[in-house]
Order: structure tokens, then sequence, then C-alpha cells
């Protein structure tokens, strides 16, 4: 497959730059900028290699190679399904199921997404290592974004970090929530015993989760949740921490009565393309398992 690349035709207000001053304004990393120059990439104006010291001139086009990417040995590929609502060359949006990690783990180094992204990629002729922008626990189901390049993880993480990427759940807790709409602001911290299991304790990472009841079904309660930020296991813990577990999640106190994980779905991701800059929005219906969970909760 052709190595990936990036090109810009130069307008009168970039006249002037010089290559490496532009490229730090696209958002190409230092760490990225030193592999195109060492690692096997390439940097060219009018097809003709240049140094970043080359001065730019209206009309010219710079191309800027990026070195090849190796997948990861420590990746096995497996002809596993892959549910894509949305792919083109620099993404892909992929409805993850229950009970499917999202990287191997050490328990077990098959069997996840990313072991069925890489035979994907493979079957499709893309030499690129697994980039997953968000990822889900094994029992949690919904949507993934996946960065098919480095540099396209790398401007995808950024816009993270600033908020930009948003994520909306569903959810099936126990009981009725005093509130119909509220934050839970707490920092998140692992418990001292457990290599698994996170806290709300006071040393934790600073930890926000916005809910909204959706719906009161006597016992339990269906929401919609949001996150501020990107803890581990976060809307699990806060929801057990306000005394609201989630149905099914007996690590952090629900029971598994009628589904056999826990209700938790992620079923909007809203993101701005890191190429044309536009803001999407991907939805991924409920599961069966919990579709069945609120029948069985309104019978």
């Amino acid at each position: 497959m052709a190595a990936f690349t990036l090109e810009w035709k130069i307008i009168s207000r970039d006249t002037g730059k010089i290559v490496k001053e532009f490229l730090r304004e696209q958002a190409i990393s230092k760490t990225a900028l030193t592999d195109i120059k060492f690692a096997g990439g390439g940097i060219f104006i009018n097809g003709s290699p240049v140094t970043v010291r080359h001065r730019l001139m209206e009309g010219e086009v710079l191309r800027v190679v990026f070195p090849p990417e190796e997948p990861s040995v420590e990746l096995t590929p497996e002809n596993l399904p892959v549910c894509i609502v949305y792919e083109d060359p620099y993404v892909l949006v992929v409805n993850k199921p229950p009970h499917q990690q999202s990287i191997p783990s050490r328990d077990s180094s098959t069997g996840s997404l990313a072991n069925a992204l890489l035979y994907y990629y493979q079957s499709i002729g893309l030499n690129a290592t697994v980039h997953l922008v968000n990822r889900l626990d094994r029992d949690t189901s919904g949507l993934l974004l996946v960065a098919k390049h480095r540099h396209i993880h790398h401007l995808l993480s950024e816009q993270q970090k600033a908020g930009k990427l948003k994520r909306t759940y569903e959810a099936v807790v126990h009981g009725v929530l005093d509130e119909e709409l509220g934050t839970v602001d707490a920092p998140i911290g692992r418990k001292d015993d457990s290599i698994i299991e996170r806290q709300v304790r006071e040393d934790g990472q600073r930890a926000v989760t916005h809910f909204k009841v959706i719906e009161e079904l006597g016992d339990w309660s269906h929401i919609q949740l949001q996150l501020e930020t990107g803890r581990t296991h976060q809307i699990r813990v806060h929801l057990s921490h306000i005394g609201h577990p989630i149905v099914g999640d007996d690590l952090y106190g629900g029971e598994k009565v009628a589904i056999k994980r826990q209700a938790l779905h992620c079923r909007t991701l809203r993101f701005f393309h890191p190429m044309d800059k536009k803001e999407i929005v991907f939805h991924a219906e409920l599961p069966e398992d919990m579709k069945e969970l609120l029948k069985k909760a309104t019978l």
C-alpha cells in the first residue's frame, strides 16, 4: 500500500514561512517530524525533496510522506467480525459488541477488537498498527473511534484532551435517582488491594460524569450519561458511588439478575474529522440484551 501522505497548496498567508513552522501549525508533532526526517519519510515541494528550512512560496505544493508503520508483533491478526459504522482513508468508527476486549489483556492475547482490526487491515492492504482513540470495557458495548495512522491518532487524541470528542452512553441502573439531571464530580483512583477495581478517592484523578434520567422503571432507571473526563471504569465507579450501580455490574455492586454483563452502551460518538474539521456524529442503537432488559422492566 502507498505510504501515508498529506499535501497542501501554499497560499499567500503562508508565503515566507519555513516548512518546519508550517508543519507545526498543521499539528504535526516534533516526534512525527523527526520520524519523517530519519525513519523513511520525506518532505517534497513540487515533487522535489527539501529540508524543513525551505521557505515556502505561494502556489507551491508541499507534500509530506510519513514513514511506514509496522504492526505490533505482539498483536495476532484474527478473522473475527467487525461491525464498521463508518470508514474513510483516515478513520474507522466501530460498534463493539459486549463480551469483547478492546485490546488484548494480560490474561488473553486473542479475541479482542484490536486482533480483529489487524486482520481487517491486512485484508484491505493497510500496513499499520491499530490505534484506538477511545476504549470500552470488555462488557460495555458501543461506539469506538479508530485512527488508521499514527498522525491521525495524534490529532484525535489532542481533540479528546480539548473535550471536542464527545461520547454519550446509556445505562440501566438500580434504584430511582433523586434528580433527573445531575453531575458526579469525584476523583477516581486504583483501589489499594486490586489491580482491576477503581474507587472514588481524594488522591485520585479528576473525573466528571453528567447524567440524565430517560425513564424510571420501578426498581431500575434508564439513564443517559456523558463523560467530561475519561478515567478507567469512570461511569461504573461514579454510579456505584452515588448508590445506583449498573444492573449486571457485580464488580461495583450491581446484580446479575436479568443480564450477563453491565447494562452500559456507548450510544453516540461526536467528533471533528481530522482532515476537513467538520463535526460528524454517529449513533448505535442499543444491543439486543439491553433491549430485552428494558422490555422486562416495563412488564
